[in-house]
């Protein structure tokens, strides 16, 4: 059994070492772990600290892509190095090392295909009461869009089967962490939440440098997530709120008219006929968006053949050090 531990960096000469030392040797029913990063086009010397501290395996971009891009690049490199689950953490020693152990136990004993860590999120000292309150509301909204029980959504430490990372997709380029919640959900992998502990801030986060513009791309994330993954249920709902809309505004014109008034709510008709126009389109809307989606899970059932096929039949001898 081989553990993967990934860790996304940018810029992270300062911390990566702290992050390191913290990461276990060993863990029970695991026979080998190794240490990866993934290089987001790092200016200071983050490369050359990984190397000295004894990382395994290295991958870079010449240029900053963001976390999402650099998730995927890492899983993809994972699973060709023969990696039997992917643990992801962060480079700021965020996240407790010894706590590895609880995120892969449930994999280990097949409970889970995916594993999240949940933050003591209020009794974290350096979060404010609006970070915190906005963590709590962004988690619901995630488990509502996902049908799924996770109680830290952002939460970046985590841990994948092997099975289960075969079968990721990140179209957004912002952050993975709500995307893959939603698609594990719709794809009902067993999706498992451990406790976690916390170490004090090293830095400031870098994914939160304005709550609000964090809470916009987030919220566009798990929108454009849902209507992806969930058409008929998201495009149906709204179809039907305005459709109903249009039938009250359409009553209201109907009492008016009957009571001699009509003349003066050719407005409200006009409305009613629009709200019922546009709610009707939204409901077809999600009809076509339901057979796309059918199609787009055949396509993931064959790119995840396609990559089990390519993992399994061509390990990297080395990993890639430059993209």
């Amino acid at each position: 059994m081989k553990l993967i531990i990934q860790i996304p960096c940018y810029n992270e000469e300062k911390t990566l070492e702290l992050a390191y030392r913290d990461l276990p040797r060993h863990i029970d029913g695991i026979d080998t772990i190794e240490y990866l990063i993934i290089n987001d086009g790092s200016k200071d010397g983050t490369v050359q600290k990984a190397r000295e501290l004894g990382f395994h395996h290295v991958v870079s971009f010449r240029r900053n892509k963001g976390l999402a891009r650099g998730f995927l690049a890492g899983l993809d490199a994972c699973l060709r190095l023969g990696a039997d689950i992917i643990v992801n953490t962060d480079a700021d020693n965020q996240y407790c090392g010894a706590d590895i152990e609880k995120l892969v136990r449930p994999i280990l004993e097949k409970k889970a295909d995916m594993v999240i860590g949940e933050r003591p999120i209020d009794e974290t000292e350096h979060f404010s009461w609006k970070k915190k309150k906005f963590q709590h509301l962004g988690s619901w909204v995630v488990r509502v869009a996902s049908h799924t029980d996770v109680p830290d959504a952002p939460s970046g430490f985590r841990a994948y089967s092997r099975e289960a990372a075969m079968r990721m997709n990140v179209v957004n380029e912002y952050t993975y962490t709500l995307e893959t919640i939603i698609q594990a959900g719709r794809s009902k992998m067993a999706v498992a939440s451990v406790p976690i502990r916390t170490n004090p801030e090293t830095r400031p986060s870098r994914l939160f440098s304005s709550m609000w513009r964090y809470m916009k791309r987030s919220a566009s994330v798990i929108i454009r997530s849902t209507a992806m993954y969930r058409p008929l249920q998201f495009f149906c709902t709204i179809g039907a709120i305005l459709f109903v809309l249009g039938l009250v505004v359409g009553i209201r014109f109907l009492v008016f008219f009957f009571l001699g008034e009509g003349n003066g709510h050719v407005q409200s008709l006009i409305l009613t006929a629009v709200l019922l126009l546009i709610g009707f389109q939204t409901i077809t809307l999600g009809l076509l968006g339901d057979t796309v989606a059918a199609n787009r899970k055949l396509l993931e059932d064959v790119q995840y053949h396609v990559r089990k096929m390519d993992y399994d039949n061509n390990p990297a001898d080395k990993t890639p050090d430059d993209e």
